[in-house]
């Protein structure tokens, strides 16, 4: 049976982590089936005394674990209880709750009936149907709420997830978050690391559900939004939607010199008597093969393909994967050239390589000859 994990950290939660323990003991762990739940509390030497709380209920509740450490900011209460969790406790998931019940603990059944489905990563979105913000919010918050996880959809291009800054997630261990290197997460002292736990964990699962999740008001205390909080949120947003592109901007300015050598070879093919077919074929060629030296020692630098053997081999599959490229230059071409002339081949050559070619070797170079997507359906 597998072992579900939900860390909680808890720092000056004296008021709100009893309640929280019995709510989830009491009413909602029984209701979960097919999975052994645990709660694993991280506080940081509360002065208020959070830890004692917690170790008077541990007698009564065998699955409730406390793990105590000096104060170091909330990504860092996640990631060591994300460590413990996996080393110590040897959880096959784990989930990120709050313990001011700003995470109603209703909302937990679903999230592990999403993973029982096979879900990877499971994220409590207010964002979509069922889902919500508290309404006690004031209008300028509710807008910054909204718009802000909008900018960071953006920028990370996440469009079919709808709810990037919720702080309620449950993450599977194998294959995504033991991939995830927790150790130098962005931000780690701010609310800001959650978007670049997001952000690495989305690139490892392979399905991601969003449930709904009616996020609440705290009862007790302040909640600690702030603009620092948010400022630096959108930092990290930003940085990770750089990195994210580098790649792509590299593969495109090797597109862009693959379209150089296209063109000077298909001029000089023509000079010398070749047909329009031939000549576009084998200016399609040689660019591949610039194209497939580039891209191995630049963009995907971190995939070299070495070894004279495996580069034969990658080259000709290479060959094989662009095949395609040449078939849509080999037919479009010439026609693009015959319905607006010969003098706008250059124009021709361009839009075919920006608007198809580009897009279907990016995706045949990442599945296929440097491997760093997985199709959907293909096994664990």
């Amino acid at each position: 049976m597998d072992k579900i994990v939900i860390v909680m950290p808890a720092y000056n939660e004296a008021e709100n982590i009893g309640p929280m323990i019995t709510e989830l003991f009491d009413e909602v762990f029984p209701k979960i089936t097919g999975v052994e739940m645990h709660l694993l509390v991280v506080d940081d030497l509360s002065p208020d005394g959070t830890g004692e709380k917690v170790k008077s209920f541990q007698p009564k509740y065998k699955n409730l674990h406390l793990l105590q450490k000096q104060k170091e900011g909330l990504g860092w209460a996640y990631i060591r209880g994300f460590q413990y969790a996996m080393e110590k406790l040897g959880a096959d998931a784990v989930m990120e709750m709050d313990a001011d019940f700003q995470h109603p603990p209703r909302f937990v059944k679903p999230m592990v009936e999403a993973y029982l489905n096979g879900a990877d990563y499971v994220i409590g979105s207010r964002y979509i149907k069922g889902g919500s913000v508290p309404k006690e919010w004031a209008l300028s918050r509710k807008a910054i709420s909204f718009f802000g996880n909008l900018f960071i959809r953006i920028v990370l291009v996440k469009p079919k997830l709808h709810d990037l800054t919720t702080g309620f997630r449950l993450t599977r261990v194998k294959g995504v978050m033991d991939k995830v290197d927790l150790e130098h997460l962005r931000e780690p002292t701010r609310f800001s690391h959650k978007v670049d736990l997001l952000y690495q964990s989305t690139k490892n699962a392979k399905k991601i559900v969003e449930v709904p999740l009616e996020f609440a008001a705290r009862t007790k205390e302040k909640s600690k939004f702030n603009w620092k909080e948010m400022i630096s949120t959108f930092t990290v947003a930003i940085i990770l939607g750089i990195m994210d592109k580098i790649k792509f901007i590299k593969f495109g300015t090797v597109g862009f010199l693959g379209f150089v050598v296209n063109f000077l070879a298909l001029r000089f093919f023509r000079s010398i008597g070749f047909s329009e077919t031939l000549a576009w074929a084998l200016s399609t060629e040689l660019a591949i093969i610039n194209n497939y030296t580039l891209n191995n020692i630049w963009t995907f630098s971190e995939k070299k393909i070495s070894g004279f053997k495996n580069t034969i081999v990658k080259f000709f599959q290479f060959n094989l994967t662009s095949t395609g490229a040449i078939i849509i230059q080999s037919l479009l071409g010439p026609l693009g050239v015959k319905l607006v002339g010969v003098r706008y081949d250059a124009i021709v050559l361009m839009v075919i390589i920006v608007f198809v070619v580009m897009p279907y070797n990016y995706t045949v170079y990442n599945l296929f000859i440097w491997k760093n997507w997985k199709l959907p359906w293909a096994k664990k």
